[in-house]
């Protein structure tokens, strides 16, 4: 294949997943990210704020719509694939590394849902495979300014997601191993200090509001279970070789090893040091952390990158003949996931679906709820948890005021609910008895309400009348 036919090809797959992100109903994550954007800070209890950032722009530009909140996905995710196109060929010159890296992380589901999808792993990858970009440059004898440029989009990624602060640490390890000479010069450390001041904001929202942020990235290790380290171990494997596709997932495997190898050999390749040195500590965390909890399956994306460049630039002929049929087969695969969800048939029945618990249902439940909330003359619809509650934001009609309830919201610059008037909360029936005493007063049970795809209950939600607590929050209309 030429390189202008990748070209066409990838213009082509990114006109599809505009289409997809405009018809596809929003997961309850995006929905809550949406809230985000409609109250911009410099951070937020899960995560820095690239992504709230990404969708206020998008909707500036597409309008509130899905299209409009996910616009910057399929665009990030050309951009990124050109900028992984070409490092590689920098870092592997002659060895056409470059079309077969960014063919291979395209074909993985993991790239066909995040880049559709709008979730802070989105920013994250774009900055991170920029990093990644400008690295190579460095790797490849390029000038000091190429530190500051890698600086900045490592900060960039850290401002997107935490686990962005394993791009300068891995720059560091490389520079360390690699050229430990350039430690000498001004430009590495230039870098660190724009990756810094770049998130400087984020850590200055953290300090504002009790380093709530990072608390609660850091109490991830709270309910360690070493006695479940075999479950959690398989499950990793598991779900990233689903998530990167078979194929795709034994060649970054493939090539990581033999970019561990060459370093470890001291073969001084800085190519393949500076492969290994961004792929190995976080590889590290994520093991150690399944040796006690479970490894969400998103989280590992930002090994990626540098596992495909590392692929893409093996030379012996039997991994180079796999590279083809491995982007064949994770291109199927998530084609029938697209084809699956855009019909909106389940393949499994109610709750069972994956793609029915994220995406199905919602605009019936929102207007089952408006008739109940009319039916008892209440004033406003509470709800929990926050997926929950942005999914009734994004779907009731405007006229309808929709308020969050619970601690979750207390660090949000969002209008307070007055804690008076008749309400009707919305919680799923999963929750074990009534709602705390101080997110809702005086309860009073009423028929409950179900979310239903396919003549099957994905869930099920119990209805409470009362008034809301000092927390409450009024969420945006759309």
């Amino acid at each position: 294949m030429t390189p202008r036919t990748g070209l066409v090809l990838l213009a082509l797959l990114t006109a599809g997943r505009l289409w997809l992100a405009s018809v596809l109903p929003l997961v309850p994550d995006e929905a809550y990210y949406w809230v985000w954007s409609r109250s911009l800070a410099a951070g937020y209890l899960d995560h820095p704020p690239m992504v709230a950032l990404w969708i206020r722009l998008g909707t500036e530009l597409a309008g509130q719509g899905a299209l409009g909140i996910r616009l910057l996905g399929p665009v990030s995710a050309a951009l990124g694939s050109v900028l992984l196109w070409d490092a590689a060929e920098r870092l592997f010159p002659g060895r056409r590394a470059g079309l077969a890296a960014a063919a291979l992380l395209n074909a993985t589901l993991l790239m066909g849902v995040g880049a559709v999808l709008m979730t802070p792993d989105t920013p994250l990858l774009f900055f991170w495979t920029a990093t990644l970009w400008a690295a190579a440059r460095i790797a490849m004898g390029g000038g000091p300014a190429w530190w500051l440029i890698a600086g900045v989009c490592a900060g960039l990624a850290m401002a997107s997601k935490y686990t962005g602060v394993f791009l300068p640490l891995g720059l560091g390890l490389f520079a360390l191993i690699a050229m430990p000479r350039a430690l000498r010069h001004p430009a590495p450390w230039l870098g660190v200090l724009a990756a810094a001041l770049v998130f400087l904001p984020v850590v200055a929202w953290n300090a504002d509001h009790g380093w709530a942020g990072f608390a609660r990235q850091g109490g991830r290790v709270a309910h360690w279970q070493p006695e479940r380290a075999a479950t959690f171990l398989a499950e990793l494997v598991a779900g990233q070789a689903g998530l990167a596709t078979p194929g795709v997932f034994v060649l970054c495997i493939v090539g990581t090893v033999w970019a561990i190898r060459r370093t470890a050999a001291r073969a001084r390749d800085p190519a393949w040091m500076l492969l290994a040195a961004l792929s190995v500590p976080p590889m590290l965390m994520f093991l150690q952390h399944a040796i006690g909890d479970r490894v969400q399956g998103n989280w590992p994306a930002i090994v990626y990158p540098a596992a495909v460049v590392a692929a893409a630039g093996l030379t012996a002929p039997a991994w180079r003949r796999w590279i083809a049929p491995s982007c064949a087969i994770g291109f199927a695969v998530t084609l029938a996931v697209s084809a699956h969800v855009v019909s909106g048939w389940p393949v499994l029945p109610g709750a069972r679906d994956p793609a029915a618990r994220q995406m199905f249902g919602w605009p019936d439940l929102a207007a089952r709820v408006e008739v109940a909330r009319l039916a008892a003359g209440a004033d406003f619809v509470a709800a929990e948890p926050y997926g929950l509650a942005a999914e009734l934001a994004w779907w009731l009609p405007p006229g309808s005021k929709v308020v969050a309830i619970g601690p979750h919201w207390e660090t949000f610059a969002l209008p307070r609910a007055p804690g008076t008037g008749r309400g009707l909360l919305i919680r799923p029936e999963r929750y074990s008895g009534p709602p705390a005493p101080e997110d809702w007063r005086a309860p009073t049970a009423a028929a409950r309400l179900a979310r239903t795809w396919g003549g099957e209950d994905i869930e099920g939600y119990a209805v409470f009348l009362g008034s809301t607590g000092p927390l409450a929050s009024v969420l945006p209309a759309r």
